[in-house]
Protein backbone atom coordinates (compact mmCIF):
# COMPACT_ATOMS: atom_id res chain seq x y z
CA UNK A 1 0.00 0.00 0.00
CA UNK A 2 1.08 3.15 -0.79
CA UNK A 3 2.59 5.80 1.57
CA UNK A 4 -0.80 8.30 1.11
CA UNK A 5 -2.97 6.11 -0.74
CA UNK A 6 -6.51 6.60 -1.30
CA UNK A 7 -6.89 3.12 1.09
CA UNK A 8 -4.61 3.76 4.15
CA UNK A 9 -6.06 7.16 4.13
CA UNK A 10 -10.05 5.61 4.43
CA UNK A 11 -8.90 3.08 6.82
CA UNK A 12 -7.50 6.19 9.42
CA UNK A 13 -10.22 8.59 8.55
CA UNK A 14 -13.38 7.19 7.69
CA UNK A 15 -13.10 3.98 8.84
CA UNK A 16 -11.52 4.98 12.19
CA UNK A 17 -14.51 7.64 12.50
CA UNK A 18 -17.05 4.53 11.99
CA UNK A 19 -15.46 2.27 14.41
CA UNK A 20 -14.93 4.97 17.16
CA UNK A 21 -18.78 5.76 16.28
CA UNK A 22 -19.88 2.54 16.68
CA UNK A 23 -17.66 1.45 19.67
CA UNK A 24 -19.66 4.34 21.55
CA UNK A 25 -22.98 3.26 20.77
CA UNK A 26 -21.97 -0.41 21.83
CA UNK A 27 -20.45 1.01 25.13
CA UNK A 28 -23.98 2.93 25.20
CA UNK A 29 -26.43 0.31 25.05
CA UNK A 30 -24.54 -1.66 27.11
CA UNK A 31 -24.44 0.59 29.42
CA UNK A 32 -28.28 1.63 28.67
CA UNK A 33 -29.20 -2.78 29.33
CA UNK A 34 -26.99 -2.53 32.62
CA UNK A 35 -28.79 0.63 33.63
CA UNK A 36 -32.29 -1.03 32.87
CA UNK A 37 -31.78 -4.21 34.92
CA UNK A 38 -30.15 -2.04 37.92
CA UNK A 39 -33.04 -0.08 37.73
CA UNK A 40 -35.88 -2.74 37.87
CA UNK A 41 -33.91 -4.84 40.46
CA UNK A 42 -33.84 -1.42 43.04
CA UNK A 43 -37.78 -0.80 42.21
CA UNK A 44 -38.19 -4.39 42.62
CA UNK A 45 -36.20 -4.22 46.88
CA UNK A 46 -37.67 -0.64 47.16
CA UNK A 47 -41.33 -2.55 46.59
CA UNK A 48 -40.41 -5.13 48.59
CA UNK A 49 -39.10 -3.09 51.27
CA UNK A 50 -41.94 -0.84 51.15
CA UNK A 51 -44.46 -3.37 51.62
CA UNK A 52 -42.39 -4.56 54.77
CA UNK A 53 -42.19 -0.97 56.24
CA UNK A 54 -46.05 -1.00 55.43
CA UNK A 55 -46.66 -3.88 58.02
CA UNK A 56 -44.01 -2.69 60.56
CA UNK A 57 -46.11 0.45 60.51
CA UNK A 58 -48.63 -0.96 61.58
CA UNK A 59 -47.35 -3.23 64.28
CA UNK A 60 -45.38 0.14 65.63
CA UNK A 61 -49.13 1.24 66.12
CA UNK A 62 -50.71 -1.83 67.76
CA UNK A 63 -49.66 -1.30 71.84
CA UNK A 64 -50.63 -4.53 72.24
CA UNK A 65 -47.98 -6.09 70.03
CA UNK A 66 -44.50 -6.51 70.53
CA UNK A 67 -42.73 -5.11 67.92
CA UNK A 68 -39.30 -6.62 68.18
CA UNK A 69 -41.29 -9.98 68.08
CA UNK A 70 -42.89 -9.14 65.17
CA UNK A 71 -39.56 -8.27 63.54
CA UNK A 72 -38.14 -11.21 64.50
CA UNK A 73 -41.21 -12.98 62.65
CA UNK A 74 -41.16 -11.25 59.33
CA UNK A 75 -37.43 -12.00 58.96
CA UNK A 76 -37.83 -15.70 59.86
CA UNK A 77 -41.07 -16.07 57.24
CA UNK A 78 -39.25 -13.86 54.22
CA UNK A 79 -40.20 -15.59 51.41
CA UNK A 80 -37.72 -14.30 49.24
CA UNK A 81 -34.68 -15.27 51.26
CA UNK A 82 -33.31 -17.30 49.20
CA UNK A 83 -32.00 -14.61 46.36
CA UNK A 84 -32.78 -11.36 48.79
CA UNK A 85 -31.63 -11.00 52.12
CA UNK A 86 -33.66 -8.59 54.81
CA UNK A 87 -31.93 -7.52 57.55
CA UNK A 88 -32.79 -5.47 60.53
CA UNK A 89 -30.32 -2.51 62.08
CA UNK A 90 -30.46 -1.21 65.34
CA UNK A 91 -29.89 2.26 66.81
CA UNK A 92 -26.37 1.90 66.67
CA UNK A 93 -26.15 1.37 63.06
CA UNK A 94 -25.21 -2.76 62.99
CA UNK A 95 -27.46 -5.86 61.76
CA UNK A 96 -28.95 -7.65 64.41
CA UNK A 97 -31.36 -9.52 62.73
CA UNK A 98 -31.01 -10.84 58.79
CA UNK A 99 -33.39 -13.06 57.25
CA UNK A 100 -30.84 -15.87 56.38
CA UNK A 101 -29.63 -15.95 59.84
CA UNK A 102 -25.93 -15.08 59.11
CA UNK A 103 -24.61 -12.19 60.28
CA UNK A 104 -22.80 -9.88 57.53
CA UNK A 105 -19.02 -9.47 58.39
CA UNK A 106 -18.38 -6.66 60.42
CA UNK A 107 -16.11 -4.83 58.14
CA UNK A 108 -18.10 -4.53 54.88
CA UNK A 109 -19.02 -1.01 54.52
CA UNK A 110 -22.97 -0.08 53.86
CA UNK A 111 -22.95 2.78 52.33
CA UNK A 112 -26.84 2.50 51.77
CA UNK A 113 -27.83 2.50 55.40
CA UNK A 114 -25.40 6.21 55.47
CA UNK A 115 -27.62 7.04 52.56
CA UNK A 116 -31.14 6.39 54.42
CA UNK A 117 -29.86 8.13 57.44
CA UNK A 118 -30.10 11.57 55.03
CA UNK A 119 -32.92 10.92 52.88
CA UNK A 120 -35.85 8.96 53.06
CA UNK A 121 -34.24 5.70 51.33
CA UNK A 122 -30.55 4.98 50.09
CA UNK A 123 -29.61 2.35 47.84
CA UNK A 124 -25.97 1.42 46.50
CA UNK A 125 -24.27 -1.03 44.43
CA UNK A 126 -20.74 -1.95 45.36
CA UNK A 127 -18.67 -4.97 46.28
CA UNK A 128 -18.41 -6.56 49.67
CA UNK A 129 -15.12 -7.72 51.04
CA UNK A 130 -14.80 -10.55 49.63
CA UNK A 131 -15.62 -9.16 46.17
CA UNK A 132 -19.01 -10.05 45.61
CA UNK A 133 -21.37 -7.50 43.66
CA UNK A 134 -24.40 -6.20 45.93
CA UNK A 135 -27.20 -4.23 45.28
CA UNK A 136 -28.35 -3.07 48.92
CA UNK A 137 -31.21 -0.37 49.48
CA UNK A 138 -31.81 0.69 53.34
CA UNK A 139 -35.24 2.55 54.54
CA UNK A 140 -35.45 4.02 57.88
CA UNK A 141 -38.15 2.83 60.32
CA UNK A 142 -36.23 4.77 63.36
CA UNK A 143 -39.91 6.89 63.76
CA UNK A 144 -41.37 3.82 64.25
CA UNK A 145 -38.66 1.61 67.02
CA UNK A 146 -36.49 3.41 69.10
CA UNK A 147 -34.41 -0.08 68.82
CA UNK A 148 -33.92 0.09 65.12
CA UNK A 149 -33.06 2.41 63.12
CA UNK A 150 -33.74 0.68 59.37
CA UNK A 151 -34.38 -2.50 57.47
CA UNK A 152 -32.28 -3.16 54.67
CA UNK A 153 -32.96 -5.51 51.82
CA UNK A 154 -29.58 -7.02 50.10
CA UNK A 155 -29.36 -9.06 46.64
CA UNK A 156 -26.41 -10.68 44.75
CA UNK A 157 -26.17 -8.94 41.47
CA UNK A 158 -23.94 -12.21 39.81
CA UNK A 159 -27.02 -13.35 37.89
CA UNK A 160 -27.74 -10.11 36.62
CA UNK A 161 -24.25 -9.39 35.82
CA UNK A 162 -23.88 -12.87 33.95
CA UNK A 163 -27.40 -11.89 31.85
CA UNK A 164 -26.01 -8.14 30.80
CA UNK A 165 -22.51 -9.77 29.93
CA UNK A 166 -24.53 -12.35 27.43
CA UNK A 167 -26.88 -8.74 26.06
CA UNK A 168 -23.37 -7.09 25.69
CA UNK A 169 -21.50 -9.93 24.05
CA UNK A 170 -24.73 -10.21 21.76
CA UNK A 171 -24.17 -6.35 20.83
CA UNK A 172 -20.55 -6.67 20.69
CA UNK A 173 -20.50 -9.07 17.96
CA UNK A 174 -23.49 -7.55 16.30
CA UNK A 175 -20.99 -4.23 16.65
CA UNK A 176 -17.81 -6.57 15.02
CA UNK A 177 -20.77 -7.94 12.47
CA UNK A 178 -21.40 -4.32 11.16
CA UNK A 179 -17.63 -3.03 11.21
CA UNK A 180 -16.59 -6.29 9.10
CA UNK A 181 -19.17 -5.44 6.57
CA UNK A 182 -18.10 -1.34 6.66
CA UNK A 183 -14.70 -2.55 6.20
CA UNK A 184 -15.72 -5.45 3.38
CA UNK A 185 -17.61 -3.31 2.03
CA UNK A 186 -15.64 -0.05 2.12
CA UNK A 187 -12.27 -1.58 0.86
CA UNK A 188 -14.32 -2.68 -1.66
CA UNK A 189 -15.56 0.85 -2.75
CA UNK A 190 -12.09 2.03 -2.26
CA UNK A 191 -10.80 -0.90 -4.46
CA UNK A 192 -12.97 -0.11 -7.14
CA UNK A 193 -11.42 3.46 -7.09
CA UNK A 194 -7.57 2.79 -6.52
CA UNK A 195 -7.74 0.07 -9.24
CA UNK A 196 -8.62 2.00 -12.11
CA UNK A 197 -6.46 5.06 -11.07
CA UNK A 198 -3.20 2.73 -10.15
CA UNK A 199 -3.69 1.69 -13.91
CA UNK A 200 -5.09 4.99 -15.12
CA UNK A 201 -1.19 5.95 -13.69
CA UNK A 202 0.92 3.61 -14.94
CA UNK A 203 -0.49 4.11 -18.47
CA UNK A 204 -0.31 7.61 -18.26
CA UNK A 205 3.18 7.25 -17.96
CA UNK A 206 3.37 5.75 -21.08
CA UNK A 207 1.80 8.04 -22.64
CA UNK A 208 4.10 10.43 -21.46
CA UNK A 209 6.66 8.46 -22.87
CA UNK A 210 5.15 8.62 -26.26
CA UNK A 211 3.72 4.98 -26.10
CA UNK A 212 0.21 5.29 -27.20
CA UNK A 213 -0.53 1.77 -27.79
CA UNK A 214 -2.27 0.81 -24.27
CA UNK A 215 -5.57 1.18 -23.29
CA UNK A 216 -7.37 1.51 -20.06
CA UNK A 217 -10.04 -1.33 -19.39
CA UNK A 218 -13.62 0.06 -18.59
CA UNK A 219 -16.00 -2.32 -17.25
CA UNK A 220 -17.84 0.74 -15.18
CA UNK A 221 -20.59 3.10 -15.61
CA UNK A 222 -19.73 5.41 -13.32
CA UNK A 223 -17.70 8.86 -13.28
CA UNK A 224 -14.36 6.33 -12.99
CA UNK A 225 -16.12 5.02 -15.88
CA UNK A 226 -16.29 8.23 -17.93
CA UNK A 227 -12.56 9.13 -16.59
CA UNK A 228 -11.13 6.04 -18.38
CA UNK A 229 -13.04 6.38 -21.36
CA UNK A 230 -12.34 10.05 -21.79
CA UNK A 231 -8.24 9.21 -21.16
CA UNK A 232 -9.11 6.37 -24.02
CA UNK A 233 -10.46 8.62 -26.50
CA UNK A 234 -7.41 11.35 -25.18
CA UNK A 235 -5.11 8.61 -25.92
CA UNK A 236 -6.93 7.86 -29.51
CA UNK A 237 -6.60 11.67 -30.22
CA UNK A 238 -2.61 11.80 -29.13
CA UNK A 239 -1.86 8.74 -31.09
CA UNK A 240 -3.99 9.91 -34.21
CA UNK A 241 -2.13 13.82 -33.73
CA UNK A 242 1.30 11.97 -33.48
CA UNK A 243 0.92 9.93 -36.44
CA UNK A 244 0.01 12.91 -38.43
CA UNK A 245 2.51 14.62 -36.92
CA UNK A 246 5.22 12.68 -37.76
CA UNK A 247 3.70 12.45 -41.50
CA UNK A 248 3.58 16.06 -41.67
CA UNK A 249 7.12 16.33 -40.52
CA UNK A 250 7.87 13.53 -43.66
CA UNK A 251 5.97 15.63 -45.94
CA UNK A 252 7.08 18.76 -45.14
CA UNK A 253 10.76 17.74 -45.26
CA UNK A 254 9.75 16.18 -48.88
CA UNK A 255 8.45 19.27 -49.46
CA UNK A 256 11.07 21.60 -48.40
CA UNK A 257 13.41 19.00 -50.47
CA UNK A 258 11.79 19.05 -53.76
CA UNK A 259 12.10 23.35 -54.17
CA UNK A 260 15.84 23.23 -52.15
CA UNK A 261 16.78 20.73 -54.57
CA UNK A 262 15.56 22.33 -57.65
CA UNK A 263 17.02 25.60 -56.50
CA UNK A 264 20.30 24.25 -55.63
CA UNK A 265 20.57 22.17 -58.94
CA UNK A 266 19.42 25.25 -61.25
CA UNK A 267 21.47 27.57 -59.21
CA UNK A 268 24.77 25.42 -59.89
CA UNK A 269 23.98 25.52 -63.10
CA UNK A 270 24.01 28.61 -64.32
CA UNK A 271 26.56 28.66 -61.98
CA UNK A 272 29.20 26.52 -63.60
CA UNK A 273 28.12 27.72 -67.52
CA UNK A 274 27.73 31.08 -66.87
CA UNK A 275 23.61 30.34 -67.76
CA UNK A 276 24.61 29.48 -71.19
CA UNK A 277 21.83 30.50 -73.36
CA UNK A 278 19.50 33.50 -72.71
CA UNK A 279 16.66 30.31 -72.76
CA UNK A 280 18.55 28.29 -70.72
CA UNK A 281 19.42 31.43 -67.89
CA UNK A 282 14.84 32.45 -68.13
CA UNK A 283 14.27 29.06 -67.68
CA UNK A 284 16.86 28.30 -64.82
CA UNK A 285 15.56 32.03 -63.13
CA UNK A 286 12.04 31.42 -63.70
CA UNK A 287 12.52 27.82 -61.61
CA UNK A 288 14.14 29.42 -58.40
CA UNK A 289 11.73 32.11 -58.72
CA UNK A 290 8.77 29.70 -58.41
CA UNK A 291 10.25 27.47 -56.10
CA UNK A 292 11.46 29.88 -53.82
CA UNK A 293 7.32 31.32 -53.79
CA UNK A 294 6.45 27.42 -52.93
CA UNK A 295 9.00 27.90 -49.96
CA UNK A 296 7.98 31.58 -48.93
CA UNK A 297 4.05 29.99 -48.67
CA UNK A 298 4.54 27.00 -46.60
CA UNK A 299 6.92 28.89 -44.32
CA UNK A 300 3.88 31.80 -44.10
CA UNK A 301 1.58 28.68 -43.58
CA UNK A 302 4.30 27.17 -40.82
CA UNK A 303 4.27 30.74 -38.95
CA UNK A 304 0.41 31.47 -39.16
CA UNK A 305 -0.67 28.18 -37.66
CA UNK A 306 2.49 28.75 -34.99
CA UNK A 307 0.65 32.01 -33.89
CA UNK A 308 -2.57 30.18 -33.75
CA UNK A 309 -1.41 27.63 -31.52
CA UNK A 310 0.53 30.37 -29.07
CA UNK A 311 -2.73 32.64 -29.20
CA UNK A 312 -1.24 35.28 -31.53
CA UNK A 313 -2.99 35.20 -34.76
CA UNK A 314 -4.23 38.81 -35.07
CA UNK A 315 -6.84 40.61 -37.22
CA UNK A 316 -7.23 43.67 -38.93
CA UNK A 317 -10.20 44.23 -39.08
CA UNK A 318 -12.36 46.55 -41.49
CA UNK A 319 -15.27 46.63 -43.80
CA UNK A 320 -13.90 45.32 -46.78
CA UNK A 321 -15.01 44.21 -50.23
CA UNK A 322 -14.71 40.89 -50.61
CA UNK A 323 -15.20 40.23 -54.37
CA UNK A 324 -11.88 42.42 -54.68
CA UNK A 325 -10.20 40.01 -52.71
CA UNK A 326 -11.87 37.12 -54.53
CA UNK A 327 -10.87 38.34 -57.42
CA UNK A 328 -7.35 38.98 -57.01
CA UNK A 329 -7.34 35.40 -55.91
CA UNK A 330 -8.57 33.91 -58.77
CA UNK A 331 -6.14 36.51 -60.97
CA UNK A 332 -3.47 35.17 -59.43
CA UNK A 333 -3.88 30.81 -60.19
CA UNK A 334 -5.59 31.81 -63.82
CA UNK A 335 -2.24 31.55 -65.49
CA UNK A 336 -0.94 29.08 -63.65
CA UNK A 337 -4.30 26.51 -64.36
CA UNK A 338 -3.93 27.39 -68.10
CA UNK A 339 -0.06 26.13 -68.26
CA UNK A 340 -1.54 23.05 -66.23
CA UNK A 341 -4.39 22.82 -68.96
CA UNK A 342 -6.89 23.08 -65.88
CA UNK A 343 -9.78 25.97 -66.62
CA UNK A 344 -11.22 28.03 -63.89
CA UNK A 345 -14.74 29.62 -64.14
CA UNK A 346 -15.18 32.42 -62.71
CA UNK A 347 -18.75 33.77 -61.95
CA UNK A 348 -18.12 37.58 -60.36
CA UNK A 349 -21.40 38.91 -59.47
CA UNK A 350 -22.17 42.77 -59.95
CA UNK A 351 -21.97 43.54 -56.58
CA UNK A 352 -22.27 41.99 -52.52
CA UNK A 353 -22.39 43.21 -49.59
CA UNK A 354 -19.35 44.09 -47.69
CA UNK A 355 -17.69 42.01 -44.81
CA UNK A 356 -16.18 42.99 -41.87
CA UNK A 357 -12.91 41.40 -41.47
CA UNK A 358 -9.30 41.35 -42.46
CA UNK A 359 -9.11 41.71 -45.93
CA UNK A 360 -5.25 40.16 -46.16
CA UNK A 361 -6.39 37.26 -43.95
CA UNK A 362 -9.56 36.79 -46.32
CA UNK A 363 -7.55 36.42 -49.29
CA UNK A 364 -5.01 34.41 -48.14
CA UNK A 365 -8.66 32.04 -47.69
CA UNK A 366 -9.30 32.45 -50.86
CA UNK A 367 -5.91 31.87 -52.38
CA UNK A 368 -5.66 28.19 -50.18
CA UNK A 369 -8.93 27.00 -51.46
CA UNK A 370 -8.28 27.54 -55.00
CA UNK A 371 -4.76 26.63 -54.91
CA UNK A 372 -6.01 23.15 -53.23
CA UNK A 373 -8.75 23.05 -55.91
CA UNK A 374 -5.81 23.54 -58.86
CA UNK A 375 -3.35 21.23 -57.08
CA UNK A 376 -6.02 18.01 -57.16
CA UNK A 377 -7.45 18.79 -60.41
CA UNK A 378 -5.72 16.92 -63.26
CA UNK A 379 -5.06 18.29 -67.10
CA UNK A 380 -9.18 19.17 -68.38
CA UNK A 381 -10.72 19.56 -65.36
CA UNK A 382 -12.07 22.74 -64.14
CA UNK A 383 -12.71 25.06 -60.96
CA UNK A 384 -15.80 26.76 -61.04
CA UNK A 385 -15.53 29.91 -58.41
CA UNK A 386 -19.01 31.29 -57.60
CA UNK A 387 -20.12 34.12 -55.11
CA UNK A 388 -23.42 35.29 -54.33
CA UNK A 389 -25.35 36.77 -50.60
CA UNK A 390 -27.49 34.28 -48.83
CA UNK A 391 -29.90 35.39 -46.00
CA UNK A 392 -27.80 37.99 -44.71
CA UNK A 393 -24.26 36.38 -45.53
CA UNK A 394 -21.93 36.39 -48.67
CA UNK A 395 -21.13 33.25 -49.76
CA UNK A 396 -17.95 31.94 -51.83
CA UNK A 397 -18.41 28.14 -53.56
CA UNK A 398 -15.17 26.49 -54.86
CA UNK A 399 -16.37 23.71 -56.84
CA UNK A 400 -13.63 21.28 -58.47
CA UNK A 401 -13.77 18.00 -60.84
CA UNK A 402 -10.66 16.67 -59.55
CA UNK A 403 -9.39 13.44 -57.00
CA UNK A 404 -12.33 14.18 -54.62
CA UNK A 405 -11.98 13.02 -51.59
CA UNK A 406 -12.94 9.92 -49.66
CA UNK A 407 -16.08 9.77 -47.23
CA UNK A 408 -13.74 8.79 -43.86
CA UNK A 409 -11.68 11.65 -44.68
CA UNK A 410 -14.14 14.10 -45.18
CA UNK A 411 -14.17 14.68 -41.37
CA UNK A 412 -10.69 15.42 -41.13
CA UNK A 413 -9.73 17.35 -43.93
CA UNK A 414 -10.01 20.18 -41.66
CA UNK A 415 -7.67 18.82 -39.22
CA UNK A 416 -3.93 20.10 -38.75
CA UNK A 417 -1.05 17.62 -40.28
CA UNK A 418 -3.95 15.53 -41.98
CA UNK A 419 -3.56 15.07 -45.56
CA UNK A 420 -5.84 13.21 -46.93
CA UNK A 421 -4.58 12.49 -50.82
CA UNK A 422 -0.44 11.76 -50.16
CA UNK A 423 0.36 11.99 -53.96
CA UNK A 424 0.03 15.94 -54.02
CA UNK A 425 2.29 18.78 -52.62
CA UNK A 426 1.33 20.46 -49.55
CA UNK A 427 1.83 20.47 -46.04
CA UNK A 428 -1.66 19.42 -44.51
CA UNK A 429 -2.03 22.59 -42.30
CA UNK A 430 -3.91 24.94 -45.05
CA UNK A 431 -7.03 24.06 -44.36
CA UNK A 432 -6.67 24.10 -40.72
CA UNK A 433 -5.44 27.63 -41.17
CA UNK A 434 -8.13 28.77 -43.60
CA UNK A 435 -10.78 27.37 -41.54
CA UNK A 436 -9.42 28.96 -38.06
CA UNK A 437 -9.53 32.18 -40.12
CA UNK A 438 -13.41 31.58 -41.27
CA UNK A 439 -14.26 30.53 -37.64
CA UNK A 440 -12.43 34.10 -36.05
CA UNK A 441 -14.00 35.69 -38.44
CA UNK A 442 -17.79 34.04 -37.17
CA UNK A 443 -18.47 32.34 -40.62
CA UNK A 444 -18.13 28.54 -41.36
CA UNK A 445 -16.09 26.24 -44.26
CA UNK A 446 -17.60 23.23 -45.10
CA UNK A 447 -16.04 20.79 -47.66
CA UNK A 448 -17.84 18.08 -49.05
CA UNK A 449 -17.19 15.15 -52.23
CA UNK A 450 -19.65 12.64 -53.67
CA UNK A 451 -16.15 10.12 -53.45
CA UNK A 452 -13.04 10.20 -55.00
CA UNK A 453 -12.59 10.91 -58.38
CA UNK A 454 -16.08 12.90 -58.07
CA UNK A 455 -14.45 16.54 -57.46
CA UNK A 456 -14.84 18.79 -54.03
CA UNK A 457 -16.52 21.52 -52.92
CA UNK A 458 -15.70 24.04 -50.63
CA UNK A 459 -18.22 26.46 -49.70
CA UNK A 460 -17.37 29.76 -47.31
CA UNK A 461 -19.81 31.62 -45.66
CA UNK A 462 -19.07 35.02 -43.94
CA UNK A 463 -21.81 37.24 -42.19
CA UNK A 464 -22.30 40.17 -44.50
CA UNK A 465 -22.23 43.80 -42.88
CA UNK A 466 -25.83 45.06 -42.37
CA UNK A 467 -26.33 48.53 -44.59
Amino acid sequence: MAKHSITKRWIFNNLGVVVLAILVIDMAIIYAVQNYFYSNAKQYLISKLNAVTSVLSIHSQDSSSNFSAEMRKMLETFNEKDKIELMAINSKGRVVLTSSGFSPDAGDPMPDYDKALSKSEGDQVYRLNRGEKILAVSVPIDSMSSEYSAVRMVTSLEKIDDTIKNYAIAITIVCLVIILIIVMTGLYFAGSIVRPIRQISGIARKYAMGDFSRRIENDSDDEIGDLCTAINNMADELSATEAMKNEFISSVSHELRTPLTAIKGWAETLMIDGGGSPDTMKKGVGVIVNETERLSQMVEELLDFSRMQNGHFTLQNANMDILAELGDAVLIYSDKARREEKEIIYNEPEMLPFVYGDKNRIRQVFINVIDNAVKYSSAGDTVTIMAYEKGGSVVVMVTDTGCGIKESDLSKVKTKFYKANHTRRGSGIGLAVADEIITMHGGTMDVTSEGEGKGTTVIITLPAVKP
